[in-house]
This record gives structure tokens, C-alpha cells and sequence, in this order.
């Protein structure tokens, strides 16, 4: 399998071009003008909780305040109560990603189901499950990169979920294991910050 990346930069946009075996797979535009927020995680304070709603508003040091609802915020206990007042207090401080950017006059949407991305690898600190890309076919390589997610996770005691990228396939298990423990010193590094 070939794979190029192509990168275009100017003044007013930079664009990212992923292309395997000469069929483009994935295109990013960022415009310097209105560079997006989401996968960006912040420390937020919750400052209004809207039990109506099923959702609260957080402090997050943006432009306004984010909307969470509850459906978006992973319970500790693995409970899955969706109660808004159970889960967030006025005051209280939460860890959160944007998920989608502020429109308008909305602020942007929240979670506190953190996905942490890398070249093979997406950590969820607050998961447990382990997956495979859906774009690798092959059982047998399926297989293969699951053992070698749960075999790191248990030998290194890492805690959090991780899904096998589609770059993932045919990467060898050293290679997979440093990006493993590469994204649990991130996710600490971000609660040690947070």
C-alpha cells in the first residue's frame, strides 16, 4: 500500500491531502481566518446546570459559554443515569473536548468523552473498550491488533480504551505499543495541566 500526503499552504488556508494507492481518502481544509475548536480540550467550570434541558453550561474560557448535555458526559461508575443534577454541580469543575464548533449565537457543544487521536491510535481515557477500525477487513489482522491492544494495555496497566486507526494495519506490536504509552503520558500531561 502507498501513501502520500500532500500539503498546500498560503496565506489565507492551509489544505491536507491523505491519498492511498492514488485514491485521495481524506481532505482537511483550515482556514487561518476561522481555525475550528473541536478535539480541543479544556478544563471548564460548570456555571449553570439546566435540569429542563438535561444539559448545563460551562465556563471554558471561550468566546461563550459551551453547552453539555447530558448524554455527553461519561459517568465514572460506568452508571448510566442521564440525570443532569446527578452528574454536574454548579461550580464543579469538568474536563471537556469540543465536539462542534460555536454558530451563531450558540456556544459550542461539549463532552466529557475525551478522544485523544494519533497515527495509529485513538485513546479514550474514560473507556474501556477496545476496537479496530471497520476499513480493515482482513479477521485475521483484526485479530491480531486486538491482542496486541489488550496485551500492552494489560502488561503496562494502562487505564482507557483504544481503537486500531486504519493505519494501524500491518504495523508492527513495538511500534503500536509506543504509541500506546505516547498517548497515556499525553492524557496525563492534560490532567496534570487540567
Amino acid at each position: 500500500m502507498s501513501e502520500e500526503i500532500l500539503i498546500n499552504v498560503t496565506p489565507p488556508e492551509t489544505r491536507v491531502a491523505l491519498i492511498e494507492n492514488g485514491i485521495v481518502q481524506e481532505v482537511l481544509i483550515e482556514r487561518s481566518s476561522n481555525r475550528g475548536l473541536v478535539g480541543n480540550i479544556y478544563k471548564g467550570k460548570v456555571c449553570r446546570v439546566l435540569p429542563g434541558m438535561q444539559a448545563a453550561f460551562v465556563e471554558a474560557g471561550l468566546a461563550r459559554a459551551a453547552f453539555l448535555h447530558a448524554a455527553d458526559i461519561s459517568s465514572v461508575n460506568g452508571d448510566k443515569s442521564t440525570d443532569i443534577t446527578q452528574l454536574v454541580r454548579e461550580g464543579s469543575y469538568v474536563v471537556v473536548q469540543v465536539v462542534k464548533d460555536p454558530l451563531g449565537s450558540k456556544g459550542a457543544r461539549l463532552t466529557t468523552n475525551i478522544s485523544i487521536p494519533s497515527r495509529y491510535l485513538v485513546f479514550m481515557p474514560n473507556s474501556t473498550a477496545t476496537g479496530i477500525s471497520q476499513k480493515i477487513e482482513d479477521e485475521e489482522e483484526r485479530q491480531r491488533l486486538k491482542a496486541i491492544l489488550q496485551e500492552v494495555s494489560e502488561e503496562c496497566g494502562l487505564k482507557g480504551g483504544f481503537i486500531a486507526r486504519t493505519a494501524a494495519e500491518g504495523i508492527d506490536a513495538e511500534e503500536l505499543r509506543s504509541d500506546m504509552l505516547f498517548l497515556q503520558r499525553l492524557w496525563q500531561s492534560i490532567q496534570e495541566k487540567a
